[in-house]
């Protein structure tokens, strides 16, 4: 190879994940040993939302929800099989998990220590960000203090067990996803791990002359825009900035452990459900932004499918995404050269502005107290933000192609017929439900009880929550359990929405337009419109809902809404005491078919039968043409873009509700 000074012989390539999971463990452990036969070289772990949330699958917030996005992890006998046939001391795996982090990672060591592996050896990642949890994705449990005590419980304990382990990986991909601009994004992730290595320092656990040690493994996971040059840009600002707070701040010596050690999904936000065929090359452009820069470029990568707008992916769509990367990695020449981009005077110049817009988001949160006294503030930009980046694409300010400029297509050969997205058998959550309680009774329940006593102690005492963790997991503890337990000590938290406030967009003439037609229709009905936004079930993706309430909002209408993680049961009452002219359900997860059908069945059985439903979320065709057997009067999906002609469409939708029943 040659031996020019910036030519060298390839290095390694980042590890090729797929992020997957979904149905049973069984099917996921299929799903992941044909994954690893076809190249992958690290597993990236989906949970579906009950795991994610600590429910057991037969909760009632479990109904609906059970294998959707990700895989049922109950206990240890689930953790077994997912993990069967595959060497935990020879796997690098993440596991997107944050709340129950310390109770999924407990039952994948004792699963290391059933197969005889050496803790020390154990390598992969829980992502474990509570913070972005409250601001973007919404799978918190506990309030902010006990959660940020739990991660460094974590953080202290791996760095003594399991050295290879990353522990805390502070994820501002949901941030990204959620609106925030780059320099938000920077801003709150790096605040975000400046309150955990400030709750390592203050929690006394790690000795001070090994906190280089602890700093070293804390990684984090990133989001990848389309817009290339920028993202480019923001992960060299990443870099320095990393780099500046561990040695200004905390007086890290060592340049090894103050590098910026990230993984990357690329932007899911981006990907268009009409001519999805185009994502193929948004992902492309996306995953060369975090890899064409050796001074900047990713540890891991994951990247969508190109039918994720749609719904599921397949395992050959899987596939395809894991092929890109490998003839990125193995057929260019770019893992030969050294960093592409040193010494270009735009990319300085873009990389100094972005760290400057950063450094003084930071500088503001700071003053706040830090990530965790600045949630609200933090919230209520994303909300913003996004309501603007929406808005620009409703208008054409911002070009998405195939969506708001050169919308004419040819059918697709690609998602045309039956079997394009992948789909889980609806009989799957009563086998579930069946096994857990099998699991349940063929246990020791005095074990169970002593060891689920002694959680709560060391929860209650201040004491690292791990060891006692691993002990329930050996017995038999389910998460429902070990999450319950934690619940009674700790208490749960219920996120802000930061939709109070009304996000301007100016006097945009088709807001003012509908504004004008929600007076008029609030005359007709006696009072203001109302309308009831809901989420049922456990999705946490808020982000549709909160645009939908904020432009419902700004064009006049009484607006309630109440955050995430309702039950059919809660939004009915809520639709009832507020009187709603409409009733909105935003639902991403899968589980829009039970959800919705549960709500409906409320309705008529508290008589507001004659309440309109809508429904938006990733609804395939032949699901949306159940929706509307069952009474659905709208369904939009990410298709429908243009949030103020919804909004007008529901108005219409009110009115011709009234003045049927009034006739």
């Amino acid at each position: 190879m040659s031996d020019k000074a910036y030519q060298h012989a390839p290095d390694p390539p980042w590890i090729f994940r797929t992020y997957a999971g979904h149905s049973t463990a069984e099917k996921s452990n299929a799903l992941y040993r044909s994954n690893l036969a076809r190249g992958q070289t690290g597993l990236s772990v989906a949970f579906d939302l009950p795991t994610q949330t600590g429910y057991d699958p037969d909760h009632i917030l479990s109904r609906g929800e059970v294998g959707k996005v990700g895989v049922p992890i109950s206990h240890l006998g689930d953790m077994r099989a997912l993990f069967s046939e595959i060497p935990l001391e020879k796997m690098n795996t993440s596991m997107t998990i944050n709340a129950p982090a310390a109770w999924l990672l407990a039952m994948y060591v004792a699963l290391a220590d059933e197969q005889g592996a050496d803790r020390r050896l154990l390598q992969g990642t829980t992502q474990n960000d509570l913070i972005k949890e409250y601001l973007s994705r919404g799978t918190y449990i506990f309030p902010p203090g006990p959660s940020l005590r739990l991660i460094g419980d974590m953080i202290a304990w791996c760095y003594r067990e399991v050295p290879k382990w990353n522990p805390m990986n502070v994820c501002s991909y949901h941030l990204q996803e959620a609106g925030a601009t780059p320099e938000q994004e920077l801003a709150f992730a790096l605040a975000t791990a400046i309150s955990v290595l400030d709750t390592v320092k203050a929690g006394g656990q790690v000795p001070e002359e090994d906190f280089e040690i602890v700093a070293s493994r804390i990684s984090f996971f990133v989001n990848a825009g389309v817009r290339f040059v920028t993202e480019l840009c923001k992960m060299r600002s990443f870099t320095k900035l990393w780099d500046e707070i561990l040695l200004e701040r905390y007086g890290v010596q060592d340049k090894k452990a103050r590098r910026f050690r990230y993984g990357v999904q690329v932007n899911s936000l981006g990907l268009t459900e009409p001519q999805p065929e185009n994502n193929v090359y948004r992902i492309l452009i996306e995953a060369l932004a975090v890899t064409l820069s050796k001074d900047a470029r990713c540890r891991a990568l994951q990247l969508p499918a190109w039918n994720e707008a749609l719904g599921l992916p397949r395992p050959w769509d899987q596939q395809w995404s894991l092929r890109l990367q490998q003839v990125l990695a193995y057929e260019t020449d770019l893992l030969e050269y050294e960093d592409l981009f040193a010494g270009s005077h735009v990319v300085e110049a873009k990389v100094a502005e972005l760290s400057k817009g950063a450094l003084e988001q930071l500088a503001l949160i700071d003053g706040m107290g830090g990530a965790a006294s600045a949630i609200d503030y933090m919230k209520a930009e994303l909300v913003g933000s996004n309501a603007k980046r929406v808005r620009a694409v409703e208008t054409g300010e911002l070009t998405v192609v195939g969506v708001n400029r050169w919308t004419d297509s040819e059918l697709s050969p690609l998602s045309a017929g039956e079997g394009n997205i992948e789909t889980i058998d609806p009989k799957l959550e009563a086998e579930v439900v069946a096994r857990i309680q099998a699991w349940r009774a063929a246990r020791d329940a005095a074990a169970v009880e002593a060891a689920l006593a002694e959680l709560k102690a060391a929860a209650s005492d201040g004491r690292n929550i791990m060891e006692p963790s691993i002990a329930a997991a050996k017995v038999g503890v389910t998460t429902g359990e070990w999450a319950g337990a934690l619940r009674e000590v700790f208490g749960e938290y219920r996120g802000p929405t930061g939709v109070a406030v009304v996000v301007s967009t100016g006097e945009a003439e088709d807001v003012e337009a509908v504004k004008a037609e929600v007076e008029r229709v609030s005359e007709i009905l006696g009072r203001t419109l109302t309308y009831l936004v809901g989420k049922p079930g456990l999705d946490g993706h808020s982000n549709g809902a909160e645009q939908i309430a904020t432009r419902a909002r700004a064009c006049g209408m009484e607006v309630v809404y109440d955050g995430i993680r309702s039950t059919p049961e809660e939004i009915v009452r809520r639709a009832k005491e507020s009187r709603a002219h409409v009733v909105g359900l935003s639902i991403l997860s899968g589980s829009h078919l039970d959800l919705v059908q549960e709500v409906v069945r409320l309705m008529r059985a508290e008589g507001l039968d004659h309440v309109p439903v809508v429904a938006g979320g990733i609804i395939p065709e032949a699901d949306a043409l159940i929706l509307k057997q069952m009474g659905v009067a709208r369904i939009y999906t990410p298709k429908d873009f243009r949030i103020t002609q919804i909004m007008g469409d529901v108005v219409k939708l009110v009115e011709a509700t009234a003045l049927a029943e009034a006739d």
